[in-house]
Formats: structure tokens, C-alpha cells, sequence
């Protein structure tokens, strides 16, 4: 009898140990899916983070290189002119473009407006151009001075003429295409240089593409 409760009592520790262990085995297993699921829950998050940031990046990207629509001018309003300062002049403009010219029409004509914005007169010294092609004059209300050309192509006699604030006056450039010959085809570019007594010459310029 001894014998048979001792077998009897082994073989329900055996079974009993074995049903613990197969317990622990399955909630190992759990555990490990569990933190396996909820690692892939962070990294599936971070991607769909990351992918919304990227989304909002390239959408900020679009919009901005979207151009804003023009303002709604009339075709026939007419295009300020920017005016420039050289010490206390005030300058309508500084460089001038005549596009294309033909030889065969002959010369062409521009006016710059310039205008004494200080507080004492200007001394309008010396007026010359860069090429013999060209002239220069001081137009002051109706009187026109007498124009003035290159350097070393003719005298640059000293025009001290005082201009007085506030006061307008215009230079007139007249340039010559045929000038230079056939040579002289092409773009040119020419400068007019007006010395003056309120600081560093003012220099005008403009362009052209010269035609036969």
C-alpha cells in the first residue's frame, strides 16, 4: 500500500510541474507577441508621422512657388518713372534705352530731367560724352545752351551755369548712328558725364542697337 500512494503521489507532482510549466511557457509567449505588437504600433506611428511631415513640406514647397497674380492695371496707364539721387540731384533716370534705330533714319534724341533737391544751388561745371558720336546740352526753361561733345574732339569750355533749388532743368542727348560707318552696326552703349559742384559727376547713359 505504501508503494502504490508513493507512485501515485509522483505521478501528480510530474503532472502538476508539467501544467505549471506549460502555464509559464504561454504567458511567456503572450508577453512576447504583446511586446511585439507594441513595437510595431511605434514604428508603424513614426512612419505614418514622418510621412504626414513630408506631405506638409512638399505642399508649403507647391504654394510658395506659386506666382501671385499681377495687379489689375489698365493698359493705358502710364508707367512711373523711378527717380535716382546723385548727391542733391534728383534724376529722372540714368540710363536710357533707344531699342533699335536704323542709320538710315538719322539721329535720335532723349532728355534726361534733373532737378536740384537741396537746399543751395548747383553749379553746373563741365558737360561732356564718351564718343564723338554723340552731344550733350543744358536746357533750361527756354534757353538751350550749346552743346557739348567728347573730350579731345572738340573744346569742353567750363558752363558754370547755377541751378537753383528746387529748380528743373533737362539735359538733351543727340546721338548719331551713322556716325561711325558701317562700323558702327550693333548694340552701343554711350555716357554724358555733367560735372557739378555737389559732389561726384553725374553720369546719364543709354543703349542702342544700331541698324543700317
Amino acid at each position: 500500500m505504501a508503494k502504490s500512494a508513493t507512485v501515485k503521489s509522483s505521478v501528480s507532482m510530474n503532472k502538476s510541474a508539467g501544467s505549471a510549466t506549460v502555464r509559464s511557457r504561454g504567458t511567456g509567449t503572450a508577453s512576447a507577441g504583446l511586446a511585439a505588437a507594441a513595437i510595431g504600433f511605434v514604428k508603424r506611428r513614426k512612419l505614418a508621422t514622418a510621412a504626414g511631415l513630408f506631405v506638409l513640406a512638399i505642399g508649403a514647397v507647391i504654394i510658395t512657388g506659386i506666382p501671385k497674380p499681377a495687379p489689375n492695371t489698365p493698359a493705358n496707364t502710364p508707367v512711373a518713372v523711378e527717380s535716382r539721387s546723385n548727391g542733391a540731384f534728383t534724376v529722372s533716370e540714368t540710363k536710357y534705352d533707344f531699342g533699335k534705330i536704323s542709320m538710315a533714319a538719322g539721329k535720335v534724341t532723349h532728355r534726361y530731367r534733373i532737378a536740384n533737391a537741396g537746399a543751395d544751388p548747383i553749379v553746373i561745371r563741365k558737360l561732356y560724352t564718351s564718343c564723338m558720336c554723340t552731344t550733350a546740352a543744358l536746357v533750361k526753361g527756354v534757353r538751350k545752351f550749346d552743346p557739348y561733345g567728347m573730350p579731345g574732339h572738340g573744346a569742353i569750355p567750363t558752363l558754370n551755369e547755377s541751378l537753383a533749388p528746387k529748380e528743373v532743368a533737362l539735359i538733351e542727348v543727340v546721338f548719331d548712328p551713322a556716325a561711325h560707318g558701317p562700323a558702327g552696326v550693333g548694340p552701343i552703349e554711350r555716357v554724358v558725364t555733367v560735372e557739378n559742384s555737389s559732389g561726384q559727376p553725374l553720369e546719364l547713359a543709354f543703349s542702342a542697337v544700331v541698324t543700317p
